[in-house]
């Protein structure tokens, strides 16, 4: 057994020459300060912005593995053309992972850090695919008794991402919304979270298995991408719920221009005389995830009023990121793509640590009011409800 003085840490290294190389790195583990814990990680999710540092675009049929069992390396070609978007990474050995769980082992000499030893604890800050980390207290959650690490260690990305849904949909004047690839782990939790807020929810899978799991949770509607009348039964969910705002994880393909062509269709509906120019109705698609690589296809069926964004960590304008001009952060609260953005990794620690620092930011914005800065109003607060009743509900 480890002291814990040291550890493996998996690293990705994009070379020059196009080749991926992926390996395991003994690194040392810094002493914790004063408001430090060391935490001894014992799960980490793999959420689709953590492969897109770890592996991205390369071409893993290409794989190979070598070097050692106890220090094996794998290797993978990249893409001619990805490497022109990746020469900010070149050459550059980066930590993966940005969240994850474990045991406090050792702490710094501050009342607040030496509460946490032996706790178990869920932590947001980059470099988590590691045996140990050292975090401060304010970037780690103490986990509700009897939740395991592998039970807490998606607390952030997902959570936030989902809440950020229900915000941004909130905030740009929608009243219902659309997801796609619905039975994830985030599609449950925002399925949860509209059931319990009484907003209505789309729901778009590709296969019945999917949409038996949504059922069995209490969605109302979920439709079938893969189904012969899916442009059909899209739009009469979204006639019966008014929703005008998606959250597309598929990305490539035609799935976006068709929820944008159902939002017309169901728009023009109830829509009180014709316009040569289409519904004024604004419609809007979020692009967050890209399980399909193709090019995303919209075809002009859909009007003029409509809006496709990105949603991701690295579109925060430079003034609105953690450390720039806090102060004034208040007066652009309700600016909701500048505030609600999934921690995307674009640099290891250094983007974790960023997304982590910003937690009052988001404290405000996901309650969409002035509040002060109290405990029991956090983020963190809530998630840990959303822990306890989860564990309640288990036993």
């Amino acid at each position: 057994m480890s002291d814990g003085k040291t550890g493996l840490q998996l690293r990705s290294l994009l070379k020059k020459s196009g080749e991926l190389e992926l390996s395991l790195v003994n690194v040392p583990t810094p002493e914790p300060a004063d408001d430090e814990v060391v935490v001894r990680v014992e799960a980490t999710p793999i959420n689709p912005s953590d492969l897109g540092l770890l592996i991205g675009p390369a071409d893993m049929s290409t794989a190979k593995v070598s070097g050692t069992k106890d220090a094996p390396v794998v290797t993978a070609k990249m893409p001619e053309a990805a490497m022109r978007m990746m020469a900010a990474r070149l050459d550059q050995s980066l930590p993966v992972g940005n969240e994850g769980a474990g045991v406090v082992i050792k702490t710094g000499s501050s009342d607040a850090a030496k509460a946490l030893m032996g706790k178990t604890v869920s932590m947001i800050g980059g470099a988590m695919y590691t045996q140990y980390r050292t975090m401060k207290v304010r970037d780690v959650m103490e986990l509700p008794a009897g939740v395991t690490p592998a039970d807490g260690a998606s607390w952030f990305v997902n959570p936030l991402t989902a809440l950020g849904m229900t915000e941004t949909m909130r905030r740009e004047n929608h009243k219902a919304l659309v997801h796609t690839a619905a039975a994830s782990n985030l599609g449950q939790m925002l399925n949860k979270i509209c059931i319990k807020d009484g907003i209505g929810l789309v729901n778009i899978v590709r296969s019945k298995e999917q949409a038996d799991i949504l059922h069995k949770i209490g969605a109302k509607h979920v439709v079938d991408s893969t189904a012969p009348t899916f442009m059909d039964d899209l739009t009469n969910a979204l006639v019966e719920t008014g929703a005008t705002i998606a959250f597309d994880a598929i990305g490539g393909g035609k799935l976006a221009g068709q929820i944008l062509t159902c939002m017309e269709i169901a728009a023009n509906k109830t829509a009180k005389e014709y316009s040569r120019y289409g519904s004024n109705v604004h419609k809007q698609v979020y692009i967050y995830g890209s399980l399909d690589n193709r090019p995303t296809e919209l075809s002009r069926a859909f009007g003029t009023d409509l809006g496709r964004r990105r949603l991701a960590a690295d579109a925060v304008p430079a003034e609105d990121r953690p450390g720039r001009n806090r102060q004034a952060a208040p007066a652009r609260r309700f600016r909701t793509q500048d505030h609600l953005r999934q921690p995307l990794h674009a640099g290891g620690v250094a983007a974790g640590d960023a997304a982590a620092s910003n937690i009052a930011d988001l404290q405000q914005a996901l309650h969409r009011r002035e509040i002060p800065h109290q405990p029991e109003q956090g983020l963190r607060t809530r998630l840990a409800r959303l822990f306890r009743r989860e564990a309640q509900q288990a036993a």
